[in-house]
């Protein structure tokens, strides 16, 4: 009698999954061209995500990307009308019981919703997928695509256990569990990608996974900014950054400046001010993934240079990003009471972020890689907009930034400042190092997103 009564129970709990796998497998014939992007993180700040998602529509697909909303993502990908964009609810850390407790109890939340989300929506003929965080998103993804026949693409932008071990260490039985997770399930896909040659070698040598490298390109609104847009930029965020404003008035009263930039009254020309500072950008995730001390440090010693009487010009120093220790480091960048130097650490809305990359005179990186395999797509940015970087050094950096042709590589603070120095020494002389690297990036043609992805991702797609 009991056992009658389980199986009733098993029955009519599994009859309803029946009943919408037969379904979804009966509708796949009408979801050939549906692609779904999952991306078990903030789609504002996912851009490969969201170029995946962009080239996919231009390739006829209809896209339904899946992910947390907190962020704006891009104009493009609001308006286009072939791209859906769904919210996944993201469960905050709990605050009561062990770590282990809180980490297990939001990865059983997110999976329950993400196979919900999944299983409710427009069957796909594929499932692109974002790894990091791959726990639990690569297995519920897989045993979705088994139920309704979608095929699974994998992209390897990192390691998710190497990442979790910045904080709890290479031995902890978390980023342990994470590593055995990612190994196994990382083969469940039918197609893997990766960002660079050096993770592509490592994921066959220890993984036994055969991945396809496909680097990170500029999307086609990374470039140069025109000079009136730039002041018009410059003048926006004067508004609310002091580092912007103008440091004296024009002698025409009906002449707008910022603090690089004068726009004639009578013309509308916009011309670059005489004496203006150099202006730097950084983006950072503000993580211990960076370590944004190296920077600071390079700063103080850049104004020491200054107040010693090197013939330098005053720095506007633009950090911009979302993280953890941004609070920290604020308070440090408070205490310094730099005399030549400006620092602002605004977040700026999608569209402005390209605009500031083009007007800025050097990019500086901090990333340094949690697993050593991937590559900083703040730099793929900067080199779009013609933005020469200073970098950190680390294992595979040398697959993007070429030393002494398209930037420089620096090992700490002491190496930083030295580069910033020879870089501004003659600034804004276009003779100088800084332009040259400039001339350089500008004469190198490179492949936009698009164009590599059509190379390089379709034809895979097409041939699964």
């Amino acid at each position: 009698m009991a056992a009658s009564c389980v199986a009733v129970l098993l029955t009519s709990l599994s009859l309803p999954l029946l009943l919408l796998v037969a379904y979804k497998r009966w509708r796949r014939g009408r979801a050939a061209r549906h692609v779904m992007v999952v991306v078990l993180g903030d789609v504002g700040r996912s851009p490969r995500m969201q170029y995946h998602a962009l080239s996919l529509a231009k390739g006829g697909f209809s896209v339904t990307l899946l992910g947390f909303c907190n962020s704006k993502p891009h104009d493009e990908l609001l308006q286009n009308d072939r791209i859906q964009i769904v919210s996944l609810p993201e469960l905050q850390r709990l605050a009561v019981g062990p770590h282990i407790f809180q980490y297990g109890v939001k990865v059983v939340f997110q999976a329950v919703h993400l196979l919900w989300k999944l299983m409710c929506w427009e069957p796909a003929a594929y499932i692109f997928l974002q790894n990091p965080p791959g726990l639990p998103a690569i297995a519920i993804c897989w045993f979705v695509g088994c139920l309704c026949g979608s095929k699974l693409v994998t992209d390897w932008h990192n390691y998710g256990y190497s990442i979790l071990g910045l904080g709890h260490g290479p031995r902890h039985c978390l980023v342990l569990l994470a590593k055995w997770y990612e190994k196994i399930c990382g083969r469940l896909s039918h197609l893997n990608l990766c960002v660079t040659n050096a993770m592509r070698e490592d994921l066959a040598e220890n993984w036994g996974i055969r991945a396809v490298t496909v680097y990170d390109k500029p999307a086609s609104f990374f470039k140069e900014t025109p000079l009136d847009l730039q002041h018009q930029l410059f003048v926006k965020l004067g508004r609310t950054y002091s580092a912007f404003r103008a440091r004296s008035e024009p002698l025409d009263p009906a002449s707008e400046r910022s603090a690089f930039t004068e726009q004639d009254a009578r013309s509308g020309t916009v011309t670059h001010l005489g004496g203006r500072p150099a202006l730097l950008v950084s983006s950072t995730s503000w993580t211990e993934d960076e370590d944004f001390s190296i920077l600071l440090a390079a700063l103080e010693k850049f104004e020491q240079l200054i107040l010693d009487g090197e013939n330098l010009p005053s720095l506007v120093c633009v950090i911009t990003g979302k993280g953890p220790l941004k609070e920290y480091y604020s308070r440090l960048i408070d205490q310094k009471c730099f005399q030549h130097i400006q620092v602002c650490t605004p977040w700026l809305e999608a569209e402005d972020y390209p605009l500031l990359l083009g007007s800025a005179d050097l990019g500086v990186c901090l990333h340094k890689s949690s697993s050593g395999l991937d590559l900083p797509m703040k730099v793929v940015d900067m080199f779009g907009c013609c933005l020469p970087v200073c970098a950190l050094d680390f294992q595979c950096l040398h697959e993007l930034v070429k030393h002494e042709e398209n930037g420089l590589v620096f090992e700490d603070s002491e190496e930083l400042a030295a580069q910033l120095q020879m870089l501004f020494s003659k600034f804004p002389d276009p003779a100088g190092k800084l332009n040259q690297f400039r001339k350089n990036l500008q004469e190198s043609e490179q492949l936009r997103w698009d164009e590599s992805w059509k190379q390089t991702v379709l034809p895979l797609v097409m041939d699964m």
